[in-house]
Parts: C-alpha cells; sequence; structure tokens
C-alpha cells in the first residue's frame, strides 16, 4: 500500500509546467494521495521557450489521474477569502476532507526596487498574495482538519528570504519573514489537534518564478537558456556561489514536502527547513 493512500492533499500554485506546485503535486499522487490542484489561471502565460502549449491545471489533473489517483483543479485568487473558501468547500464535497495542505503560491516582485522608491501598490500586491493569502488558505483548511486533526499536515513554502534581508526585495522579504511567523504560530496553535505546521525555505531553484531574470540574461549575453541558468547558479544565495554548483530542481522541492507530510515526520512541527544547495 502507498504511504499516502487515503489521504486527500490541495496544493497551490500549480499550474505552471516548472512550479514547485506541480511537481508536488504529481509526487503525492505517486505515493498514493488524492490531489486537488490550485491556482489563479488555469494555464498561465509562459515566456520560457516551448512551454506555449502546457496544459496549465488541465495537464496536471491528468497527470494525477494518470496515477489512478481521484484529482480535481481549482482556479481562485488565494488573496481573496470568498475565492479561497469556496475552493476548500469545493474540495471536501468531492474529495470528503483535506489531510494535507501544501502552500506554494508566491510571487517575486520588485528585486531592484528601494525601499525609498518602491511604490504602495506594488508593496501591497506582494504582501496580499504572500503572507494574506497564505494566512486565508491556511485558516480555511485548518478549520476543516481540526475536528479529526492526527496525522494531518500544513506545508508552507517560504524563502531563504524568509530568514534574512536582500537589498531591493524588501516585499518579498518582509511577506516571507511574515509567512514564517505564520507557520510558527500555526504550529503552536494547531498542535493540541495533533495537526503538524512546517515552513520549507528554498534557495535558488530552477522554476517559473525565475524565469523572466533568466531569459532577459540569455538575451542581454547572446547566451543560450541553458547557459543563463548555469550562470544564475553561481548569483544565488547570500554568497558568491552554491557550495553544489547548480540551481535546485522543483522535483527536490516534492521530495522534502513528502517527507514531511508522511509519518515519519510526526514529530516535527513548527520548524522552517531550508533547502538550498549550502548556500
Amino acid at each position: 500500500m502507498s504511504s499516502l493512500s487515503g489521504k486527500v492533499a490541495l496544493v497551490t500554485g500549480a499550474a505552471s509546467k516548472r512550479s514547485m506546485g506541480r511537481a508536488v503535486a504529481v509526487r503525492l499522487a505517486k505515493e498514493g494521495a488524492d490531489v486537488a490542484v490550485l491556482d489563479k489561471y488555469v494555464a498561465p502565460k509562459s515566456i520560457w521557450p516551448g512551454e506555449g502549449s502546457w496544459g496549465g491545471l488541465n495537464a496536471v489533473l491528468e497527470e494525477i489521474e494518470a496515477e489512478g489517483r481521484k484529482g480535481m483543479m481549482l482556479v481562485a485568487d488565494v488573496a481573496n477569502s470568498q475565492d479561497v473558501d469556496s475552493a476548500v468547500s469545493k474540495v471536501i464535497a468531492k474529495l470528503g476532507k483535506i489531510d494535507i495542505l501544501v502552500h506554494c503560491v508566491g510571487i517575486r516582485g520588485a528585486m531592484t526596487t528601494p525601499v525609498t522608491e518602491l511604490n504602495e501598490s506594488e508593496w501591497r500586491a506582494i504582501i496580499d498574495i504572500n503572507l494574506t493569502g497564505s494566512f486565508l488558505i491556511a485558516k480555511a483548511v485548518a478549520k476543516t482538519m481540526i475536528p479529526n486533526g492526527e496525522g494531518k499536515k500544513i506545508v508552507l513554502i517560504g524563502s531563504k528570504a524568509a530568514t534574512q534581508g536582500y537589498a531591493g526585495s524588501s516585499g518579498y522579504c518582509a511577506s516571507k519573514h511574515g509567512v514564517l511567523g505564520l507557520g510558527r504560530t500555526l504550529a503552536l496553535e494547531l498542535a493540541p489537534y495533533k495537526i503538524n505546521v512546517n515552513v520549507i525555505n528554498p534557495g535558488g531553484f530552477e522554476t517559473n518564478l525565475r524565469d523572466q531574470a533568466i531569459v532577459e540574461r540569455a538575451k542581454a549575453q547572446g547566451v543560450t537558456i541553458e547557459q543563463a541558468v548555469e550562470e544564475e547558479s553561481k548569483k544565488v544565495g547570500p554568497g558568491p556561489s552554491v557550495p553544489l554548483g547548480r540551481l535546485g530542481k522543483p522535483e527536490e522541492i516534492a521530495d522534502l514536502v513528502f517527507f514531511l507530510v508522511s509519518d515519519q515526520s510526526a514529530y516535527i512541527t513548527g520548524k522552517a527547513i531550508d533547502i538550498d544547495g549550502g548556500a
């Protein structure tokens, strides 16, 4: 029997082909879970070469069902409480419960704009999606978990920016610091119900969140996408390089998520776990 057999997972931020959410959703299905996937758009636009025909949530749903698991897709804005409450209700109605929440939705926002030059609307957009979105989805799902909480798991995707500052990225850093605080507080509040809550802080990963920077660098330098990705690997993290010498893969996030939502992590809660190639 698969280790997650009988479990139902909700994974957000899963529509992009190279997203952490997609990798997580497929991995949990492979491990036996039924999986609902949620994103703001069915198929977000991609500037990455060769991804123009990607089917988004429809394609991920096909991958889940190909593993012999039940799946469903939901289109919702995590920064909108009505959207979130409706989506969670639909999962309960169709799949019966939610045992696992993995919240991967996030945006980068400004990366080179000092606080003194950042406009309020951009600040609010980053906070709304990254922090308020995490609050709303965790709150809605936790309410459904509490009546029968033992063994249920919540994993929030933070960032290395949850524990340190990066000049020019105040909105992103502030939002991810907030996600870490939210996760630690939730862990304390939900511990009496035997619900585990943890935060994963990725370093540099080869996902859709880095597309714009990598594509622009490739064009400006007249190099291939692969060469630009290699160059990006040398620049991520707080130091001049990542000791392991590359960007991470979404599947490596999925490996860690699987551990944290499995019974093997029953005594781990309230933790922030870095996965960053040693940066």
